[in-house]
């Protein structure tokens, strides 16, 4: 601190010497009390106002601070005090009041310069950044030399990463952890991530051994530090597809609960991210994560917008259409040429079957933002296809300028007119196609691929006049070409025969285009449809005559096998039937089956009776006895007659009744069991509210 000799009287004096003590000791708060009992007795001094400020600004208290230097602004002035004031409206997170406090200044000292760098890495601008701390590092000796260094690293990762841009190689040296992480950060966004993950580790290590030194550290506190290197190496693994274990380490980086409210929500993000639809409880209790104060702050735009982005999707995931609509709604007002709220809004609109909207309003979208039309329009053929409207999804992808001349677009377009038997829109889509890399790539590898499809297409429905010209610029650019020769020439065999014979002049002698193919090993080879067996040598007697007209091969006859098995009841002299061919119900002599007695069924009937003995038991066939209950159809059962119940007397069965109608039976009528039919209910009741 400053003491201000001016002041005069003893009392003051020694209250700025115990400014000057407790500012060597960093006791600002007792600083503070001296330096208003100074300003009590000296108003307005512009030194004790200084440091006042000072040891506010020490003390994290920046709108005091900010206060004090607004009401003194004629006696402080605006040079003393605006590197207080800038840092104090950068705190406040008043980034563009920030810049322009600086910027009024014409003169930079190194330590607004050191300011001015981190407004503009906060404002995103790091072509600018980087160039301060370029100049710095280059125009300055003290021991902020590394911080300077690691500043500049994590400006050049910013700009791998969010502006995709590959700055020159500054030649830092990854001599810290720090420095080892930036430098992941930077090939993560050029895409080398086997590499970034390689550079993660060795910054673990750095930082496990830059923390051992000091014995105040504990466990802790190093995996706290080392949280942010984790939630990194995560997201690696989730971009290279390990989930599970991205999915651990991100819940190990949850569990520390670190200070760092942008590192927590980056990480429940993309937790987030990695349930997708699926366990959606767990994704509202991470997003609440990315609510916290201060996120929006310490996050970059693009980071900001990916998580509202999700939060629109989470909504559409757990039915809450409203909080959909009003999320995505804000997002589009909020980036008005960006087609992932619009996106979304659709998915939304397609989830309560209204696709006729949904067309209508990327329609809307497409027109007022050309410049962000593809990706629309190939979402509203994909509509257009759902509802079975082919024609107008091929319209649809006719007009997308960008893929029209794609090979992937021209083979969905001709595979769709084919599908609609629109042969003459499928050749226009390869016409157009042609002409275009005709005049921009002639003779270019695309361009003879898509002449040889369109001459393919033409001759398989026929087009015969139209496939010529086609097959005629291919032989042109190859006269070796056969293959293509023999199409052209079956073509104007059908359409000019002397020219047909004129072209096969051009084809090759036979002995010219005979092939060493061993046509045994050929057909013996796997995946032959026909593999011809090798013939028995033939020796001797067998040996074949010579034929008329050439050596000619004669094919082994096959024998017939006459001796057979013989049933043992074989007659020789008897004839056979014949009608020993016809099922047995067709054959003249068949009478069916003969209508006897059936035959007692062993096993039949309840546990424990006899099936000789059912007739001779059954009360109801005897005479003497008269029946115990009344006859089916009887009005009334006689009360008076009654008979002795025998305990191993089987009941009669009674003929089952008719039934009702296809697939109904009545049942007979069953005694009800006692407590079985409530105590059913009472389970299914029971399990109905678990589910």
């Amino acid at each position: 601190m400053l003491r201000n000799m001016s002041s005069g009287g003893g009392t003051v004096a020694s209250l700025w010497t115990e400014v000057n003590r407790c500012g060597q000791n960093g006791d600002f708060t007792r600083a503070l009390k001296a330096v208003n009992k100074i300003l009590h007795e000296v108003k307005e001094d512009v030194t004790a106002l200084h440091c006042k400020i000072v040891c506010l600004v020490q003390n994290c208290s920046f709108k005091e601070a900010l206060n004090v230097m607004n009401t003194y602004s004629k006696v402080l002035g605006s040079e003393l005090i605006v590197f207080e004031k800038a840092y104090c409206e950068y705190r406040l997170n008043r980034v563009e009041s920030a810049l322009k406090t600086i910027e009024s200044v014409s003169e930079q000292t190194d330590k607004l310069k050191e300011l001015y760098g981190q407004v503009l890495y906060r404002m995103e601008r790091y072509d600018e950044c980087k160039a301060v701390y370029t100049d710095l590092i280059r125009n300055s000796q003290d021991e902020y030399e590394e911080e300077r260094k690691t500043n500049l690293s994590a400006v050049v990762a910013a700009m791998s990463t969010w502006e995709k841009a590959s700055p020159d190689d500054l030649g830092l040296s990854e001599t810290t952890y720090e420095l080892s992480y930036n430098a992941a950060c930077t090939l993560i966004g050029r895409g080398q991530l086997t590499e970034a993950l390689n550079k993660l580790q060795e910054a673990e290590e750095l930082c496990r051994v830059f923390f051992s030194e000091d014995s105040d550290i504990t466990e802790e506190d190093v995996e706290s530090e080392l949280a942010v290197i984790h939630s990194q190496m995560a997201y690696i693994m989730q971009l290279q597809g390990r989930t599970e274990e991205a999915l651990q380490l991100y819940n190990q980086v949850i569990k520390l609960k670190p200070s760092d409210v942008g590192l927590l929500a980056v990480t429940a993000n993309n937790i987030i991210t990695i349930n997708k639809d699926q366990n959606v409880f767990d994704s509202k209790k991470k997003v609440k994560l990315t609510n916290a104060d201060g996120v929006e702050y310490k996050l970059a735009k693009k980071q900001l917008q990916a998580i509202e982005f999700n939060k629109a999707l989470l909504a559409m995931y757990t039915n809450q259409a409203d909080q959909c609509r009003k999320l995505s709604s804000g997002l589009q007002s909020q980036n008005p040429g960006h087609p992932r709220p619009v996106l979304i809004q659709v998915a939304q609109l397609c989830r309560e079957k209204q696709h006729s909207k949904a067309i209508e309003l990327l329609q809307r979208f497409s027109d007022q933002h050309p410049d962000s039309a593809s990706g629309i329009k190939l979402t509203m053929a994909q509509l257009y296809l759902t509802q079975g409207h082919v024609t107008k999804a091929c319209d649809i992808l006719r007009s997308i300028e960008d893929f029209k001349h794609k090979q992937g677009m021209i083979s969905a377009l001709v595979s769709m007119y084919s599908h609609e038997e629109d042969i003459d829109s499928a050749i226009d889509v390869f016409s157009q196609a042609i002409q275009y890399y005709q005049s921009e790539q002639p003779g270019s590898s695309v361009h003879l691929a898509l002449v040889r499809e369109a001459a393919d297409f033409k001759l398989k429905y026929g087009r015969k006049k139209e496939a010529i010209s086609d097959l005629e610029q291919l032989w042109k650019q190859n006269t070796n070409d056969i293959h293509t020769l023999a199409q052209l020439i079956s073509a104007y065999s059908l359409v000019d025969q002397d020219k047909a014979k004129s072209l096969s002049k051009h084809l090759p002698s036979p002995e010219s285009m005979s092939f060493n193919v061993d046509v045994d090993e050929l057909e013996n080879s796997h995946g032959a449809n026909y593999v011809r067996k090798k013939a028995a040598k033939v020796t001797g007697e067998n040996l074949p005559k010579e034929q008329g007209w050439g050596d000619v091969k004669l094919f082994k006859t096959l024998k017939l096998h006459t001796t057979c098995k013989l049933p043992k009841n074989y007659d020789p002299t008897a004839n056979p039937d014949p009608e020993r061919w016809l099922p047995m119900r067709e054959r003249t002599y068949y009478r069916g089956r003969k209508k006897g007695k059936k035959k007692e069924q062993v096993g039949k009937g309840t546990q424990g009776a006899t099936s000789g003995a059912a007739s001779d038991l059954d009360a109801s066939k005897t005479a003497s006895s008269p029946p115990t209950s009344p006859r089916p159809g009887s009005a009334q059962a006689s009360a008076s007659t009654s008979a002795p119940a025998a305990s191993n007397v089987v009941p009669p069965r009674q003929q089952k009744p008719a039934t009702a109608g296809p697939g109904a039976r009545k049942k007979a009528p069953q005694k009800k069991k006692k407590g079985v039919l409530s105590i059913f209910y009472f389970t299914f009741f029971l399990t109905s509210q678990v589910s």
